[in-house]
């Protein structure tokens, strides 16, 4: 149990390591007052970024947008934009507001603000710089779910087929089927939502050519535009294998390497438009991308597969076997490549708790479990069932044996059987499809080991007899196949959770780049989230009872004038957290006569949380915390907090 745990655990960087850029810094830098004009302004980034038609938007003190030359890179470097400003500025503070697209093709944004001569007597607004349009990311989303659920059945699906060739492939084409248009519609649909995306406009500039012109310039757009050859090839490959079937009654030596070929070049456009090929390590990266997403989509397809055989069809218990086998093979895999992912992606243990990503990757933690649990209750359970096969298959040959006569003295074997007519064809008849060797008639039965090649999981099919009445099943194997059926349905469906999971962790900041991020603003003078420790004691007044202390830790970010996010957990006096009845936070500005502002925080179920807490001047800001650790117990103090423009 214990190694299972450390195996789940290492499966934590299921999901490709993103490595979002992160502004360095600015010429002029962010609040800074210069004597004359600048010429241009200069962003310095963590990494390469790409340029769209509107990356600056620079506004003068009047909040009017000025015109500037068109954004490139400073001295040909990937890693810096730059815009020309026009001469005679004037004088003022002015706001710079940008966009530019990462290496791992995701969006950032930010704005800043600049004085030349004397800042403007009224400071300007910040323009808004939301990273997406709510309804264009959402939507994009989407895609993306759909096209790793769509991977994973077409590549499971084939690499099922190819590995543990079921007797009868009819059932699965469907799934064939499904899983490619599936994956070639949400490749269309994202490459037309790519252009609405990376600028954060509506979905109804997906049909703008202009924004689909860019989008085939840029390297995710070449790459979905790759996706989509590579699934023309695969029906190609399809339609020829079913010819040659047709045709010959067996498919060409060539279809299972092209085949091969085409999934790794699928997987390839993944690693090479996203998270891998950004960050450190790129080349070893993609390359644990690509088998990491292969492996994934070869055991939660081939689920699928299996599920789908299992209610339309006979499988016999040596296509199950194989596929155990096969689902070990691809565990182990995501084992390995999910230790370096682990790695790359978090930096540190700290961050499973203290980033986002780190919180989604214990959320997925949680459905691997149960998708382990489940798979390994499947393979128990095939385990039985070719066991109870094989001692039921014994039987049968002794009784076989006594049914043919034989004698002390030692007659013929009875392994071999009589001439058309003889006393051993009338045992075969007795045994109703059991040879007398002891394996069994039809395809499922194909060597000496077959005799756990009996159909499981489904009833026949409408031109398949029915199985005979020597391999009848046992009340006992019926109910073992039940079982099987819903253990992987049961994996079907936590597998489908774990897509949504691996998905959200392609577009959440993790912990490595999250800390990256930081350092860099923090290098470049730009405001970064707000932390404050507040220590708290309490007395109940009675020496005989013990008091509370500890401390609440509040985070506001990003610690700026306007509307800020408010997190606060309280540890006790062991560092852990608890729980209290009550937590009041509040600001005020003396020097301004503003407040007491309540900031209504709300238990989250863990800490205490206000989704918006306007403050809208700079300045020291007095935060006063009330903690209530009983019915009649409290608490308050109070600590400053400097918010910046």
């Amino acid at each position: 149990m214990l190694l299972g745990t450390v195996l789940v655990l290492l499966l934590l960087g299921g999901a490709p390591a993103s490595a979002h850029a992160a502004l360095r810094g600015a010429d002029p830098a962010d609040g800074s007052v210069v004597r004359t004009a600048p010429d241009a302004i200069t962003l310095t980034f963590t990494e390469s970024v790409g340029l769209l038609d509107d990356s600056f938007r620079v506004f003068d003190p009047d909040n009017r947008r000025i015109d500037t030359g068109e954004a490139g890179h400073a001295d040909g470097r990937a890693d810096t934009a730059r815009v020309e400003l026009p001469a005679k500025l004037g004088t003022g503070t002015f706001t710079v507001a940008w966009r530019v697209v990462s290496a791992d093709s995701h969006p950032i944004a930010g704005a800043f603000t600049f004085s030349v001569g004397t800042p403007s007597a009224t400071p300007p607004l910040l323009p808004s710089t939301s990273v997406e349009n709510p309804v264009t990311g959402g939507l994009f989303n989407i895609g993306r779910y759909v096209a790793y659920l769509a991977a994973a059945l077409l590549i499971g699906t084939a690499a099922f087929i190819a590995v543990c060739r079921p007797p009868d492939v009819r059932p699965l084409r469907g799934l064939l089927a499904a899983g490619w248009w599936a994956l070639a519609g949400s490749t269309v649909f994202l490459l037309l939502l790519r252009g609405p995306y990376e600028t954060g406009s509506g979905p109804a500039r997906a049909l703008d050519p202009s924004n689909l012109t860019r989008t085939l310039g840029t390297r995710p757009g070449l790459a979905l535009v790759a996706r989509l050859v590579l699934l023309a090839a695969v029906a190609a490959l399809l339609l020829w294998r079913r010819k040659a079937l047709r045709k010959s009654g067996r498919s060409s030596r060539a279809v299972l390497p092209t085949g091969v070929a085409l999934a790794l070049g699928l997987a390839l456009t993944w690693a090479a438009a996203e998270h891998a090929s950004a960050g450190i390590q790129v080349p070893a990266a993609m390359t644990s991308t690509v088998l990491h997403l292969l492996a994934m989509a070869v055991w939660l397809g081939g689920l699928a597969a299996l599920l789908t055989l299992f209610h339309r069809a006979s499988v016999p218990s040596r296509v199950v076997g194989r596929f155990s086998q096969l689902a070990g093979l691809s565990v182990s895999v995501l084992v390995v490549t999910g230790v370096y992912q682990s790695w790359r992606g978090l930096g540190s243990m700290s961050a499973l708790t203290d980033t986002t990503y780190g919180r989604v990757l214990l959320a997925k933690l949680a459905a691997v479990t149960l998708l382990l649990l489940a798979g390994a209750r499947s393979r128990r359970t095939v385990t039985r069932e070719r066991t109870a096969r094989s001692v039921t298959v014994e039987t049968a040959e002794t009784r076989e044996a006594a049914g043919t006569g034989e004698t002390a003295a030692g007659t013929r074997d009875a392994r071999v059987p009589e001439p058309v007519g003889g006393r051993a064809e009338g045992a075969a008849d007795g045994l109703a499809g059991h040879r007398v060797d002891g394996t069994v008639d039809g395809p499922a039965g194909d060597g000496p080991d077959a005799a756990a090649d009996a159909p499981v999981g489904g009833p026949p099919l409408p031109d398949k007899p029915r199985p005979p009445a020597g391999g009848a099943l046992t009340p006992a194997e019926d109910a073992q196949r039940r079982a099987l059926r819903r253990s992987v349905l049961a994996e079907v469906v936590v597998s489908v959770v774990v897509l949504v999971f691996t998905t959200v962790l392609t577009g959440t900041l993790p912990g490595r780049a999250a800390a990256e991020a930081a350092t860099a603003e923090q290098s470049a003078g730009l405001p970064v989230a707000s932390v404050t420790t507040i220590p708290f004691s309490i007395g109940t007044g009675d020496p005989g009872v013990r008091g509370a202390s500890g401390k609440v830790q509040v985070t506001l970010d990003p610690g700026r004038v306007g509307d800020n996010g408010l997190q606060a957990v309280v540890y006790g006096p062991d560092g852990g957290f608890v729980s209290i009845p009550e937590l009041r936070v509040s600001f005020s500005l003396p020097g301004q006569d503003i407040g007491p502002l309540d900031a209504k925080v709300t238990d989250r179920g863990g800490y205490w949380g206000a989704a918006a807490v306007n403050l809208p001047l700079p300045g020291t800001w007095e935060m006063k915390v009330t903690v209530r650790v009983t019915e009649t117990d409290q608490v308050s103090e109070s600590k400053p907090v400097e918010i910046v423009r």
